[in-house]
C-alpha cells in the first residue's frame, strides 16, 4: 500500500510501481469515481481497447423476468 499526499493544486503522484503495472502513460485519461465515501480510480480505455473484453460471457438469467 502505498501513501501519497495531496498538493496545495489538488494533485497527486500516482506511484511509479502503480504506473507500471497499470500501464499507464502521460496523458492518459483517468476517471475518479466516489461512493460511500471511497474514491476509486479507474484509467479509462478507449472502445479499442476493451473490444472483447467480454467475450463468452454468459448473459443467460442476467434480468429476472420483471425487470
Amino acid at each position: 500500500m502505498d501513501i501519497v499526499t495531496l498538493s496545495s493544486e489538488f494533485q497527486v503522484v500516482i506511484p511509479r510501481d502503480v504506473r507500471i503495472k497499470q500501464g499507464l502513460k502521460p496523458g492518459q485519461k483517468i476517471v475518479v469515481l466516489e461512493k460511500d465515501g471511497i474514491l476509486h480510480i479507474v484509467s479509462q480505455r478507449s472502445l479499442e481497447e476493451t473490444r472483447g473484453f467480454v467475450k463468452g460471457l454468459d448473459t443467460e438469467d442476467l434480468r429476472d423476468e420483471d425487470d
